[in-house]
């Protein structure tokens, strides 16, 4: 199978995007985008801004597939590894942390692959007030105690029809709004405010390689990972490991804990983790093709 990167960096030198625009640039785990964005940038003088909610963290450089030394010296990288373990952090912080970036970089490329934060760009995000630590706590005890179920139970319908409700991040998070505000989170979503960033003002890009192509990159890119030191990095998270906090939900690091609290074997712990970061890109494949289909598709 001739290499779908090096088909999709085929087109884009063919067919450039207008230098005066932003390039958004999505796209599943392990697609290439990170390399496509720094071939952009290079050839047409853009700074490349993180649009990945997982890269965002400071601890996560090699599990999560970070850029590295060598790549960022090559062209300015924006909101990588900046925030730390136990700080807040959502898509309302990462919209406020691009802001005067891309003030100052009109024509960025922005890449990654939380399509949430795409959606948020492109379409607008409410500013909802944040959730204090008490209801965070009974959140966390609820969900530990009863599940994501019982959670979603106490949600107004108009919430359940629209949030994920086979994510349990995105239950508690309404929970959390509705036990905050005494509002549900679809009355807030629906008085969104105009984007920071229009879809129709960007040239939007989304990767879409073959499912089998991207399944042996996974694999193999974990392999790597692996010689590269993601182990070590969970042994320095495992004595602050807390279950459902936002920054361990990076793809491999709770299986990597499992290992490291000896409940499996190092090789047992990397098949999970392969498994997982697929059953992850098929999510993101899903999430593109259903919210995306006004972008266009590489290749």
């Amino acid at each position: 199978m001739t290499d779908p990167s090096q088909m999709a960096l085929a087109r884009l030198h063919a067919q450039p995007p207008d230098i005066a625009r932003p390039v958004l640039l999505a796209g599943p785990t392990a697609s290439g985008k990170s390399a496509l964005a720094l071939w952009l940038a290079r050839a047409q003088g853009r700074v490349i801004i993180n649009a990945d909610a997982l890269q965002v963290y400071d601890m996560w450089r090699v599990l999560s597939a970070r850029p590295s030394d060598e790549e960022t010296a090559q062209a300015p990288h924006f909101l990588y590894g900046c925030v730390a373990r136990g700080q807040d952090w959502s898509v309302g912080h990462w919209l406020r942390a691009l802001r005067p970036v891309l003030a100052r970089h009109p024509n960025a490329v922005i890449v990654g692959g939380t399509g949430l934060y795409f959606r948020a760009l492109t379409e607008g995000l409410v500013d909802i007030p944040p959730t204090p630590a008490d209801i965070r706590a009974q959140a966390d005890q609820h969900m530990a105690a009863k599940g994501a179920a019982a959670l979603l139970a106490e949600l107004d319908p108009a919430t359940v029809a629209r949030i994920d409700t086979a994510n349990p991040a995105r239950i508690q998070r309404a929970w959390e709004v509705l036990r905050t505000t005494g509002r549900g989170l679809a009355s807030w979503q629906d008085d969104t405010p105009p984007p920071l960033l229009p879809h129709s003002d960007t040239t939007p890009y989304v990767l879409r390689p073959p499912k089998d192509w991207l399944n042996d990159r996974i694999d193999s890119r974990f392999d790597t990972m692996i010689a590269a030191g993601a182990l070590e990095e969970a042994r320095a998270m495992l004595p602050h490991w807390s279950p459902g906090a936002p920054w361990t939900k990076a793809i491999g690091a709770p299986e990597l804990i499992a290992h490291l609290q000896g409940h499996m074997s190092l090789s047992d712990a990397t098949y999970a983790a392969k498994l997982a970061t697929r059953q992850y890109a098929k999510r993101q494949r899903t999430w593109f093709r259903n919210r995306m289909q006004g972008w266009i598709s590489l290749p």
